[in-house]
């Protein structure tokens, strides 16, 4: 596995993709602003979907209770996964029992986690991501880059290409209308012979026991309601205690994550269409653990509405391949090191802490500071470099000398004036593989202000 440096290198190494790629999420922020200006009480709506969220947080435990016994006297069937592994076998279980073997898929940051596609495909399901940008990167063996824009990192003739060699459209066709109809033909066929549809959710309302999913494309109503056998993955964190809480929810998470007012749909479920089945798997993996880390616990508060991927201009010039993990960004360099330490530790460190993700996040996670606290326990754990630990010794010895201080200045302003470029810029300056120091001054402040200082 490729940690973020090595990968946001490769990226960043094809200059054009890299100012395309910028341009094309950094539009999604422009528009989110946009619209935010439209809406009065935006403040408020943040403030208030942070209580509840923090409330849901405080008392999971028995709003969970309380969706599950709503949602079996509905008609619907529960289930609980402990971990990825053990939802993969649920949804399995599930499709085995009726002999499916062809599902349709929405869009699902939780599927993506588990990796439920791999394993059904190992058994034998035909899983058929139904989500556009879904299916693209299906099609092109890709994890998915951004959680709202899945193929945002391709280019439309990357697609024609994909979709002429798949799909057999036409040579050379970038026109996205033409495309796409193509794209909607093929799904077309998969939606008529689904024999079950797969989708993840952005709210479950325990009051209720219904959930609700959030699309443009309406391919999660038409995956849900042709087949008989409906399965809906939930994490456990996304729970809202009461029905008149789901407005602020969903007047939030539109305008956050492309600009919109309000999705083209908001699909509501409560119980199974006649003669059909509904299976809810509510999943942990890792969740419960991390609530109880109280310095990161507000990061599970997150609707996955991508306004902090949108923002952040580490991750607009890197790209969310480079994060290598499901959710990328911040929120998923605050949520990953939370189940696996070593392997993520790179991760807090992908980011410039100027706090912009924590201005836009609609639930008001302060994840620039949590970014800044994961540093520190990675740190304590011994998970930073070797040799950038020996340097950090270094530094700290010299800063906290004032002697060492001016000296080390006087040397390093000397040196640089006079030393080859090759020297200076060599391997192991990484910070000026991409970047120029400022030239050097002919004399330090120190030496400047001991010459020019009056007495008073």
């Amino acid at each position: 596995m490729k940690k973020h440096p090595q990968a946001s290198k490769e990226f960043i190494a094809d200059e054009e993709r890299t100012d395309w790629h910028n341009t094309a999420v950094l539009n999604f922020r422009k528009k989110r602003d946009l619209t935010v200006k439209t809406i009065d009480e935006w403040e408020e709506l943040r403030e208030l979907a942070s209580a509840i969220k923090e409330n849901v947080l405080a008392n999971l435990d028995e709003y969970l209770l309380q969706f599950e016994a709503k949602a079996t006297a509905n008609g619907v069937k529960v289930h609980w996964a402990l971990d990825g592994a053990e939802h993969n076998r649920i949804v399995h279980d599930i499709l085995r029992r009726h002999d499916i073997t062809r599902v349709v898929k929405s869009k699902s940051m939780l599927t993506e986690e588990c990796h439920l596609n791999e394993y059904l495909e190992k058994q034998g399901v035909e899983v058929i991501d139904t989500d556009l940008g879904e299916r693209i990167i299906q099609l092109k063996e890709e994890p998915p880059s951004h959680i709202i824009a899945p193929a945002v990192h391709l280019k439309r003739e990357e697609i024609s290409e994909l979709f002429n060699e798949k799909l057999d459209t036409e040579s050379g066709n970038t026109d996205p209308t033409y495309l796409t109809r193509a794209a909607r033909r093929h799904l077309r066929e998969k939606f008529l012979h689904a024999q079950a549809g797969i989708t993840g959710v952005n709210f479950a309302v325990a009051e209720t026991g219904g959930i609700v999913i959030v699309t443009n494309e309406g391919n999660a109503d038409f995956g849900v309601n042709l087949p008989p056998v409906q399965i809906h993955c939930v994490g456990i964190e996304k729970i809202i205690p009461k029905w008149e809480h789901l407005g602020i929810f969903t007047r939030l998470i539109s305008p956050s994550a492309a600009g919109q007012r309000i999705s083209i749909y908001n699909s509501h479920y409560f119980k199974p269409k006649p003669g059909g089945e509904m299976h809810i798997v509510l999943v942990d993996n890792g969740r419960s653990t991390h609530l109880g880390k109280e310095d990161f616990r507000s990061s599970l508060k997150c609707i996955r509405c991508s306004a902090c991927f949108n923002t952040c201009p580490v991750y607009r010039r890197s790209g969310g391949h480079s994060y290598h993990t499901p959710i990328a960004g911040p929120i998923g360099s605050i949520l990953m090191p939370g189940r696996n330490l070593e392997a993520h530790s790179d991760l807090p460190f992908a980011s410039s802490l100027c706090g912009s993700c924590s201005d836009v996040c609609p639930v008001k996670i302060n994840i620039h500071e949590q970014l800044y606290q994961w540093r520190q326990v990675i740190a304590e754990n011994g998970f930073i470099p070797g040799f950038k630990k020996r340097a950090m010794k270094v530094t700290a010895g010299v800063l906290a000398n004032p002697q060492k201080m001016h000296r080390a200045g006087k040397w390093a302003n000397t040196a640089l004036r006079l030393l080859p470029r090759w020297v200076v810029y060599n391997p192991l300056n990484t910070w000026g593989q991409e970047r120029e120091l400022p030239e050097p001054p002919r004399e330090t402040f120190s030496e400047w202000y001991q010459k020019n200082r009056t007495s008073s």
